[in-house]
C-alpha cells in the first residue's frame, strides 16, 4: 500500500510540473523575431515593378506633389539582370533595386559602396542573391546618417556611389547623391550625429 501512495504522489507531482512548465512557457514573451528574407520578395521576371513597389513609388510621388517637390525622372540604369531607378538622388530618396532574370547558377551579393574620397569606398549595405532560390526580387535602400556606421554628416553620404555585383562579371553601376534634401526630411540631415 505504501508503494501505491508513493507512485500516486510522484505521478501527481509530475503532472503538476508539466502543467506549471506549460503555463510558464505560455506567459513568457518570446525572444524570437521574424526577419524578412530579402530573397522572398518576389517580382515576376516579365514585370519591371511589382504592385508593392509601384504603391511605394506612388506614395512618394504623392508626398512630393503635396510638398511641391518634383523628383528627377526615372532613368533605369541596367547591368545584366540588375537595375536601379535613377542616376541621381537627393538626400532622403530611396534607391530602388530591381533584380529580374537571374540564372540558377548566379549567386552573390549586391554591394552598395559609398565614397570615402576620390579613390576609396566603404560598403554601405549588401544584399544577397541566389538565382537557384529566387530569380527575381525587389529591394530598396535609403542612405541615412548613423553614428554606429560612422556616417556622421551629409558629407559622408554625398558623392558618387558604386553598386558592385559580387560573384558575377556584370559591370558596376554608378549613381550620385547630391547635397539637396528631400522636403520633409531636413531634420534627419541637418545635425551631425557623431
Amino acid at each position: 500500500m505504501k508503494k501505491g501512495v508513493i507512485v500516486g504522489i510522484t505521478a501527481g507531482i509530475g503532472i503538476f510540473a508539466v502543467i506549471l512548465a506549460i503555463a510558464i512557457s505560455i506567459m513568457e514573451e518570446s525572444d524570437v523575431y521574424e526577419v524578412e528574407d530579402t530573397l522572398d520578395r518576389e517580382v515576376s521576371p516579365d514585370e519591371e515593378i511589382t504592385p508593392e513597389i509601384q504603391e511605394k513609388l506612388d506614395e512618394i510621388e504623392k508626398t512630393n506633389l503635396e510638398e511641391e517637390y518634383s523628383p528627377k525622372p526615372r532613368d533605369w540604369i541596367t547591368s545584366g539582370p540588375f537595375q536601379i531607378d535613377r542616376s541621381e538622388y537627393v538626400l532622403g530618396e530611396k534607391i530602388f533595386l530591381v533584380i529580374g532574370g537571374l540564372s540558377s547558377q548566379e549567386k552573390g551579393q549586391v554591394a552598395f559602396l559609398r565614397p570615402l574620397n576620390d579613390t576609396y569606398y566603404s560598403v554601405y549595405q549588401t544584399i544577397p542573391f541566389d538565382g537557384a532560390k529566387k530569380n527575381a526580387f525587389n529591394y530598396y535602400i535609403e542612405p541615412k546618417l548613423s553614428k554606429t556606421s560612422k556616417i556622421c554628416s551629409i558629407d559622408d553620404i554625398v558623392g558618387e556611389w558604386t553598386v558592385v555585383f559580387r560573384g558575377t562579371d556584370y559591370e558596376n553601376l554608378k549613381f550620385k547623391i547630391t547635397d539637396e534634401i528631400l522636403p520633409g526630411e531636413e531634420e534627419d540631415y541637418q545635425v551631425p550625429v557623431c
